[in-house]
């Protein structure tokens, strides 16, 4: 039996008290003091790192200095090779920023009263032989990566249908985008709406893409000019827009596409928006128009039917995209004069 005193304090008295206790209650020490863990270093042979730890735990300057810390470095992970700064490309700028607008002619906010859309033809013999036209400036002035994948989609045409099975499907191509812009036409400039229609009223090359376009059709309104040329006349080039009409309120130059492959984004039409900002820039400065347009639209549309894509082209857009067509416009024009010179 074993005693322990414990002291009470009553009322700031102190009294010891004494309890005495079995020995079996603690029967249980032994079992709880356990036996001392070996460590996992106990093994290491302390003699071989003992020069080492010596040195780690130091407190004398190391001999090293940072020209021999650099000098090891080097041997293992060899020298340092120091990234340059890559240099901030420079934005570049028309030479002469010609405007966009013509200040003269009034932008209408309102839908005119309703009469036939203009569709001024293309006559090359009334001394427009020599103006350029918007789709040759833009191809003569593709870039070296534009190029590249141009004619690497080229070259895997022709090896998968051969040099006439490409021939005849750019040919191909080429009809399928009349016949839709004359069934766009016939659509637009008729008193019926898509909805009177019938896709088989259509060849069937085209069924599918009116069958795509069918619901942005229902949103073009107020049609001023289709297939109608347009000219700028202190820049000198021409081009002829596909339609110019209302789309949703908006008045727009739109320009109407096909592709096999989806173009949900903007970026995927890669030089189309300076072709529509290349008319817009043209048709507010011809005199043969009496109105001027802030926006654009490209519309994308698909042979299997699936919905088009809608691109819209606000005021700000057309803007940047008139500017790099300027920068695209001068450098076809020193592309003349060198070949001019020679």
């Amino acid at each position: 039996m074993f005693t322990f005193k414990r002291v009470l304090c009553v009322k700031g008295i102190i009294v010891p008290q004494s309890t005495s206790l079995p020995v079996s209650h603690f029967s249980a020490y032994h079992c709880l003091r356990s036996s001392k863990r070996r460590s996992p270093y106990s093994s290491v042979d302390t003699e071989r790192y003992s020069s080492l730890v010596k040195s780690v735990m130091s407190t004398r300057v190391s001999s090293q200095t940072p020209e021999t810390l650099q000098a090891e470095d080097d041997q293992i992970y060899g020298p340092v090779v120091k990234a340059q700064i890559p240099a901030i490309a420079k934005t570049r700028v028309p030479k002469v920023l010609h405007p966009f607008l013509d200040s003269q002619e009034p932008i209408e906010t309102e839908e005119p009263e309703s009469g036939p859309p203009a569709r001024i033809l293309l006559n090359r013999g009334q001394g427009r032989s020599l103006v350029p036209s918007v789709t040759r400036i833009l191809q003569q002035t593709l870039s070296p990566d534009q190029l590249f994948y141009l004619e690497r989609w080229r070259k895997k045409m022709i090896a998968e249908l051969g040099e006439e099975g490409f021939k005849e499907y750019s040919q191909n191509l080429f009809r399928q985008g009349k016949l839709f812009h004359s069934a766009l036409e016939d659509v637009l400039t008729s008193h019926a709406t898509w909805k009177d229609r019938s896709p088989s009223d259509y060849p069937p090359e085209v069924q599918g893409y009116m069958q795509s376009v069918s619901d942005i059709l229902e949103d073009i309104r107020a049609v001023r000019a289709i297939e109608s040329t347009v000219q700028h006349e202190t820049l000198n080039y021409l081009g002829v827009v596909d339609c110019v009409a209302r789309y949703r309120g908006v008045l727009c130059v739109i320009d109407w596409k096909t592709s096999d492959k989806p173009k949900p984004f903007l970026s995927n039409t890669y030089d189309n928006p300076l072709q529509v900002a290349a008319y817009a820039g043209a048709l507010n400065s011809d005199a043969n128009y009496k109105y001027q347009v802030e926006n654009g639209l490209i519309v994308v549309a698909y042979k299997d039917g699936s919905p088009a894509h809608a691109h819209q082209l606000n005021s700000e857009l057309m803007l940047e995209y008139w500017k790099t067509w300027l920068l695209r416009l001068e450098e076809f024009t020193e592309q003349r004069s060198s070949a001019e010179k020679k």
